[in-house]
Parts: structure tokens; sequence; C-alpha cells
């Protein structure tokens, strides 16, 4: 008698050994969504009570500049000493800020809270990610992410409606005092289940070292605010849009931008894995794929409601049903790529694809003949293609890591991202300051200009995706199967 012996069944995600810590994970990823989701819509009145005036982008650039310094920061610890202290200090930092904007009677406060909060954010994401790669086998990774992208479904459609309804009836200050609950409840669910964990056997990172690339992540954070800024304002500058001659001033704003965006350089060179920039083989590659895939979408997503309520005169509320459309598809995709077989950055390669038709769909798209379900359809298909993508990146960023460099690694892949959506960002703004004309109505050819020169981005993501496989000399080509 002959016969195989039946193997156990491997634990699940839900299952009594990693529930605790899935549901404090998915927590910790809701609430960021929450207060992403939430504060952006709050935003406009919080800067009318408090008169921000020309300081209301301040509020977004400094959370994304302080959370850049963070992730850098974050990963340099969690290779030293684990993920465990940055985990808890982005939670009380993340807490503080909110504190801190619930509390604020003058806007400056509001800012400053914001930039706390998002070194908290950027600390967080990146232990989490350790935590992660530490805890569970490699075949539940794909689904832990694909849980993770669906943790901002809820968030994407409850978020925006509760934070109107609370700044309109109650208190806008009850949007970031509501956040508050939800990080702590994270905390208490998440912490009982990783307290044992410590710091690598063998760490490759010294704190020398570990002082050097929080050195160049204030490089990199300040550098990307002043480009960011500076771009801007050159681009509205008065005479910029009219082709005349650039005043003084704005030249001084656009020597600052590129002044800006060369140290950003110097310092990524740095910070990410070597390669990254040139697309180099393998773990540079993926990391690369993350920034491209995240400047075409975030940047389209960013003027796509701007775009609806211009070209097809649709309200508010109408124009974030394709933003909510776009968090479905998003959930959709990270569900399939976790059941994906087979080479894995092929998915970066179909994903990247599929974000490159969508959002130069989307620009062929802009006239107000098109009907507006089409454009949700499309817009559809470019969150499942980031679900499918992103969430691929992360994966394979994991399984390229060890435990003495997974937070680094982590931190890179984060890096890519945020510095990819203020890279496409920016580009979308400065061509939309540009080439707007406030006397015109419509500017079709504005939005067509700016979607074809986003989708660059994520055809250049086909191509990084496609070098984002490991290449032996003997085996060839690494499939990723998890």
């Amino acid at each position: 008698m002959s016969g195989s012996v039946p193997q156990p069944r491997p634990a699940g995600a839900m299952s009594a050994r990693y529930r605790a810590l899935t549901l404090g994970i998915l927590a910790i990823i809701t609430c960021s969504a929450f207060e992403a989701m939430a504060v952006t819509t709050a935003m406009p009145v919080v800067a009318s009570e408090l008169s921000a005036g020309a300081g209301y982008g301040l509020a977004f650039s400094m959370f994304l500049t302080a959370s850049l310094l963070g992730t850098v920061v974050a990963g340099s610890r969690c290779d030293r000493e684990g993920p465990l202290p940055s985990l808890a200090a982005g939670m009380v930092l993340m807490t503080a800020g909110l504190v801190l904007s619930a509390l604020a009677g003058e806007f400056w406060i509001v800012t400053a809270g914001r930039a706390v909060s998002g070194l908290g954010g950027g600390a967080m994401i990146v232990a989490v990610y350790v935590i992660i790669g530490e805890i569970y086998p490699s075949a539940l990774q794909p689904v832990i992410f694909g849980w993770l992208a669906a943790a901002w479904i809820l968030p994407s459609m409850v978020g925006p409606l509760a934070a109107g309804l609370l700044a309109q009836y109650v208190s806008w200050r009850w949007v970031f005092a509501a956040v508050i609950p939800i990080v702590v409840a994270a905390g208490l669910v998440l912490w009982p289940r990783i307290r044992t964990l410590g710091p690598p056997v063998n760490p490759a990172l010294d704190l020398a070292a570990g002082r050097r690339r929080a050195l160049w992540g204030t490089v990199l954070a300040v550098a990307v605010f002043v480009a960011q800024w500076a771009g801007s304002a050159a681009a509205a500058s008065p005479g910029a849009s009219s082709g005349g001659a650039p005043t003084s001033a704005a030249v001084l704003l656009w020597i600052a931008a590129a002044a800006g965006a060369g140290a950003a350089g110097v310092a990524l060179v740095r910070l990410l894995p070597p390669g990254t920039l040139s697309l180099a083989r393998g773990l540079p590659s993926v990391v690369a794929t993350r920034g491209l895939l995240s400047a075409g979408f975030v940047a389209a997503e960013a003027f796509l409601p701007l775009m609806l309520l211009a070209t097809h005169g649709v309200d508010p509320a109408t124009a974030g049903l394709a933003l909510t459309a776009g968090a479905v598809g998003w959930a959709v995709g990270s569900f399939l790529q976790a059941r994906a077989r087979g080479r894995r950055h092929r998915l970066l390669v179909i994903g990247a694809s599929m974000l490159a038709a969508s959002v130069g769909g989307i620009g062929l798209l802009a006239s107000p003949s098109v009907p507006f379900w089409v454009i949700v359809l499309v817009w559809t298909f470019a969150g499942a293609a980031m679900g499918l993508a992103l969430s691929s990146t992360s994966v394979m960023v994991l399984a390229l890591s060890t435990s003495a460099d997974r937070g680094r690694n982590s931190a890179s892949l984060q890096i890519s991202d945020q510095l990819g959506a203020v890279a496409g960002t920016a580009v979308a703004g400065i061509l939309f300051a540009l080439l707007q004309d406030p006397a015109a109505s419509g500017q079709t050819g504005v939005y067509r200009v700016m979607w074809l020169v986003l989708a660059v981005f994520a055809c250049l993501g086909i191509v990084s995706g496609a070098r984002s496989a490991i290449v032996t000399p003997n085996t060839g080509k690494v499939p990723f199967t998890a």
C-alpha cells in the first residue's frame, strides 16, 4: 500500500494564529486611509475658518515632506532595532499630530500638526511592512497586501461623506479627533502579538550609517518641498501661461525648483537601492516601478474630479463616484494578485500596461460628449492596474530582502511611492498652470495634454516592470510564485 501523508493546511490570515495581528495591521491602514480622505475633504472648511490664505497647500506638502523623513529614519531603525520602536514612535507621533490639529487656533498650527502626523505615518507604514515580512509566511504575504488595499475601500466611501457632515454640522475639529481612537485601538490589538519581535541577529546597518541615512532623508524631504513649492509658484507667476518673458522672480523660482530637484536626485542615489534610477535588474527596478506607477495614477486621480467638473459639469459628489470606483478596482486588482501564480514580475508589466491605457484613455475621452459612466469604467480599470502591480511590488521587495535589510528596502519602496506621487502631481500642476486659460471654459485640451504626459510614467513602468525579474548565471529568471 502506498500513498502520501496528507499535509496540514497552512494557517490563513484570519486563523486563530494570525487573526489579532491581521486585524491590528488592517486598523493601522484604515486609520491612515481615513485620515488622508477625511482631512482632504475637511481642509477647505479649516482654511476658511482659520484664514489659511496662501498657506493652504502647505498643510498637504508638509505632511508628505515629513512622511519622507519618517520613512527613511524608520527604515534604518527597523534594521538596527526591529520594528517595535518605529511602530510605537509612529503611533505616538500620529496621535500627537491629530491632537495638535484638532486643538489648533491658527492655521500654522494645523500645518505643524500635519507635519507631525506625517512623521508618524511614514514610520508606521515601514514598521508594518517589516512586521509582515517577519511574521507571515511568504505564501500569505500576497493575501495580506491584498487586504491592505481593500482596507482603503471603506474610508474611500465613508471618509469624505463623514468628514463633510462633521465639518458642516458639528466641527471640523472632530475630523481629526475621530481618527485618534482608531490609532489607539490598533495599538492595543497589535502590541501583544508583536512585543517579542527583536532586532536582527546580524544587523547590516550600524548607528553611524543610520544617522547618515537620516541626514540624507532630511535633505530629500527639504529638497522635495523646495522643488514642489518653487515649481508651482513659478508656473503660476504672472505671464507664465501667456507665453511672455518670465519675470526675474519667476526665473529665481525656476532655478530654486531645479536646485531642489537636483538635491533630491543626489539624496535618492544614497537612499534607494543602487541602480534604481538606471533601472538595474531585480530589486532596483521593482522599487522604480512603484514610483513610476504612483506618478501616473496619483496625479491623474488628483485632477480627475476637477476635469469632470469642468468638462462634464457634474457636481462634486458625483465626481467623487469616479474615485470610489478606482478604489474598488484597486481592491479587485489586489485580490487577483494574491491568487496569481507564475513569474510575479509579469503582473507589474500587465498592471503598468493597463494603467498606461487607462490614463491615456482618460485623456482621449476628456471631451464633454463622452458619457460620464465611460470615464468611471476606465478609471475602475486604472485602479485595478494599481492593485495588481503595487501589491506585487510589496511582495517582491519582501521576497528579495533579508532580516538585516528588510526595513531599508521597505523604506525605499515607500520613498519611491511617495516621490512618484509628488513628481507626477507637480508635473500635472505645472502643466495645468501653464496651459489653462482662466477666461475659457471646459479647456478639454489642457486635460488631454496632462493625461497623455502622465501616461508616459506608466509606459516607463512597463519597461521597469519587465526588468524587475531576477537573472542569475545558472538558473535564469527567478519566479515569484508566493
